[in-house]
């Protein structure tokens, strides 16, 4: 079968690579663009370890194959930090140590982020609700709710 070409933009920057017509965009990621931060968890949609944005939109990149990028923005994990300084989520994940093997994390942290995108002071019960699709097997979750409800209220008082 022959080889797609995709292009598209990753993180704010436009990229172009072939895939093969049934692989992932998690394929994709980690294979030929180098981006391993999304992480295979269950390649089902259930877990959401390989989350990424698309368009802004939510998506978990286990469920959607890699040639439906193409024209599309896309944004991983490693899009989040600004060079050497870290997103206010995941600076916050740090502080208040809502992490442990780190396998959901990068997950959680672009589902944190797109649901900050979308409300900027979500409640307790919105982030539960916003994270559910996230599987997380450590951390019991509370230390991760609380994490991106601080992380809301600093870029909320960032931005004034």
């Amino acid at each position: 079968m022959a080889k797609l070409h995709v292009s598209t933009t990753i993180n704010g920057e436009p990229v172009e690579f072939l895939c093969e017509p049934n692989d992932t965009m998690l394929d994709a990621l980690r294979g030929p663009l180098g981006l391993t931060g999304s992480k295979e968890g269950c390649s089902s949609g259930d877990c959401g370890a390989c989350s990424i944005t698309l368009d802004d939109r939510l998506v978990c990149s286990c469920l959607m194959l890699a040639a439906e990028a193409e024209g599309c923005r896309v944004g991983t994990i490693e899009g989040m930090a600004k060079g050497s300084k870290l997103h206010p989520l995941q600076q916050k994940f740090l502080e208040m140590a809502a992490l442990q093997c780190g396998i959901c994390t990068s997950g959680m942290l672009v589902a944190s982020e797109a649901l900050l995108k979308r409300n900027p002071d979500p409640s307790e019960e919105e982030v539960r609700f916003w994270l559910a699709g996230n599987l997380c097997r450590c951390t019991g979750y509370d230390k991760i709710v609380r994490a991106v409800l601080e992380a809301a209220t600093e870029i909320r008082e960032t931005a004034q």
